[in-house]
């Protein structure tokens, strides 16, 4: 491989097709911290359409939304009892659809969050499954296996759940086991069943008549097990960090799961307006997950691997070479993400010299703020210019932290409760969002009712005092997306620039011309060469003078 540092590097040339998606901005919104329009504390689908006019200024293209269906919750919707249908917490399908018909006037296309790898085991399916006799075909549309009578506490295997604690459970009678790769209320489907796949093509269809524009695939390399299900004698986190490939796990990325999806796509490209699918794939190595947007599957999928990149240069740099490389021999655009409602929110990972693998706790030492927006600015700044599709997520316009000190009383994610708290959980990037400092629930809903506790912090952090306010993270947001759509820099050509190790640097050309984006994670500054024009920058002091932890975009 070419020592990046050596020499200016060619690195991607756009393709030479056109689809929105291959360089939209998306932004996710976790419908339960977004908005909440009847004030019950949780965020609702209403909440999402009244502030629709706030996406479309802020200058996405797209909006994926979370799960919204009926669920019981257990895991904040991704334990579905019905996908046909919205949770009356979120509100109706006359909700849905004027959310999408509003988003549509705006310009803003919908993606919703399909949750194809386990069911609530209060789905009908499910129910029917546990009332029928073991070996009937209700029970083949999920993975059941036989209690040893010699044995009944011996498990089918040592598979563990990923929340935490063994991936099996028995059945209310004790005659079966049942297969969950999450929470004991999320039994696996059985994908090998051809009534299971032909059921969600009409789940495709049914989502597709009412006007979405595409799905984000919960989970999309686990559908398919290993003949067998064999034992696995690694640990979740030798896979997550790369220390073996992760279709070496007999639950993970088997090669059979390709076969479901170029099914699917045949099923969108039966519709009109280039509808697409975003495969949430936690593969590794690169070159396995571009097998899952090669031109008959999935348009897009998420890069995991750069989003997990260090605060370094060297492993920033890596990233985008090794993402554009395993994409464009796909022809495939590459997405840049930073956070989601999986994950410790980057301000706060970047402010970080280590992240524990079990998350960040109260009695942790604190992460500065100051370091972390400082840094997250800049890596956003980057990202932004990055040719390909960007995704944020919601609240990271605005600064927000991971909310650290939730009580544990608060808690509700099923990773705390299953592991008794060694591993804390995923609601501290779930916290509703601020919009007006001098409000209830600092304007998430007019009655100051909220499902997680909202931190004093986030008053100032409010959109409201973020509005026209020179500086703000939210206005910085808002002049990188008006510079990348009115220059195109999603479309364009990128060749990576060798100004030193400790710098990240590439140029990007399109027809508008082209723009130098210059990283600085070193100790001193760069300096901004006479002749070149700052349009960008993420920290509003700079003029001559690229400070640490700082980026900007220049005209060259």
């Amino acid at each position: 491989m070419t020592d990046p540092l050596s020499a200016t590097i060619p690195l991607h040339t756009p393709a030479s097709t056109n689809e929105w998606w291959r360089s939209a901005v998306i932004y996710q919104v976790y419908p339960r911290s977004f908005a909440d329009a009847d004030g019950d504390g949780i965020g609702d689908l209403t909440g999402i359409t009244s502030k629709l006019p706030y996406l479309r200024r802020l200058g996405i293209n797209a909006l994926w939304i979370s799960p919204f269906y009926p669920s019981p919750q257990a895991d904040a919707g991704y334990d579905v009892s019905d996908y046909c249908d919205i949770d009356p917490v979120f509100g109706s399908l006359a909700d849905a659809d004027a959310l999408i018909s509003h988003a549509h006037q705006l310009g803003l296309r919908v993606f919703a969050d399909l949750v194809p790898n386990h069911t609530s085991d209060e789905h009908p399916w499910f129910q029917r499954a546990l009332a029928a006799e073991p070996g009937s075909p209700e029970r083949d549309w999920y993975l059941f296996r036989d209690v040893d009578p010699g044995n009944p506490d011996q498990r089918p295997n040592n598979w563990q759940s990923d929340f935490g604690g063994p991936a099996w459970s028995k059945t209310p009678d004790g005659k079966q086991w049942y297969l969950h790769m999450f929470d004991s209320k999320q039994p696996n489907l059985n994908w090998e069943n051809p009534k299971v796949r032909a059921a969600f093509l009409d789940i495709l269809r049914f989502w597709l008549d009412r006007g979405i524009d595409g799905f984000r695939v919960d989970v999309a390399h686990a559908l398919i097990k290993a003949p067998g299900l064999p034992d696995f004698h690694h640990t979740r986190d030798d896979f997550l960090t790369g220390a073996i490939p992760t279709y070496a796990a007999p639950f993970y990325d088997q090669d059979d799961v390709h076969l479901i999806y170029r099914s699917w796509l045949e099923v969108l490209d039966s519709y009109p307006g280039d509808r697409a699918m975003v495969a949430e794939a936690w593969v590794q190595p690169y070159d396995r997950l571009a097998r899952y947007v090669r031109p008959d599957e999935f348009h897009q999928a998420f890069n995991f691997a750069f989003l997990q990149s260090p605060w370094e240069a060297g492993a920033l740099r890596q990233g985008i070479i090794d993402s554009y490389r395993s994409n464009d021999a796909v022809g495939a655009p590459t997405t840049w993400v930073l956070s989601n409602h999986d994950v410790v929110r980057h301000l706060t990972r970047f402010a970080l010299d280590r992240l524990r693998p079990s998350g960040l706790r109260p009695d942790d030492p604190a992460p500065d703020y100051t370091t972390g927006l400082r840094r997250a600015r800049a890596a956003s700044t980057m990202l932004l210019a990055l040719p390909g599709s960007a995704y944020l997520y919601q609240g990271e316009e605005l600064g927000l932290p991971e909310v650290i000190d939730l009580p544990a009383h608060a808690r509700q994610d099923p990773t705390f409760r299953r592991t008794e708290g060694d591993r804390i959980g995923r609601d501290g990037c779930r916290v509703p969002i601020p919009w007006v400092k001098d409000a209830p629930a600092y304007g998430f809903n007019d009655t100051g009712e909220s499902w997680l506790p909202q931190p004093a912090l986030f008053g100032q952090l409010a959109a409201d005092q973020q509005t026209g306010r020179d500086g703000s993270t939210l206005e910085l947001y808002r002049a990188l997306l008006a510079v990348r759509r009115s220059r195109a820099l999603g479309e364009g050509q990128l060749t990576l620039v060798n100004l030193g190790e400790d710098i990240v640097a590439f140029d990007v050309t399109t027809a508008a011309g082209a723009i130098r984006v210059v990283l600085n994670l070193g100790e001193t500054g760069w300096p901004i060469p006479d002749g070149a024009r700052l349009l960008a920058a993420s920290d509003p002091s700079v003029s001559d003078e690229v400070h640490t932890d700082t980026a900007v975009w220049l005209t060259i």
